[in-house]
């Protein structure tokens, strides 16, 4: 199985799971510095990340990635639909 690496060297299997990414990405860069990370330091990770990904790989996680945060918007939208019926 192919991998990427992180700046800080740790390898990221790309089996198609974004939830992988998002982890490592996580304890990388966020938990790594004490949760005292900015936008910028993450944007460039994943741009990092992203830049060892083929054409190919890029898409299979950018749909995941779309997917997974239309169930989030759809849940959140959801989720205030019920707030404002209970308000009711």
């Amino acid at each position: 199985m192919r991998t990427i690496k992180t700046t800080t060297g740790v390898d990221i299997p790309l089996d198609g799971d974004l939830l992988a990414i998002m982890e490592a990405l996580y304890r990388e860069i966020t938990v790594r510095d004490a949760f005292n990370r900015s936008f910028e330091d993450m944007m460039r990770e994943i741009r990092h990340l992203v830049g060892q990904m083929t054409d190919q790989e890029r898409q299979a996680y950018f749909a995941e990635s779309l997917f997974l945060n239309t169930v989030k918007y759809e849940n959140d939208m959801a989720e205030a639909y019920v707030r404002r019926l209970t308000r009711k």
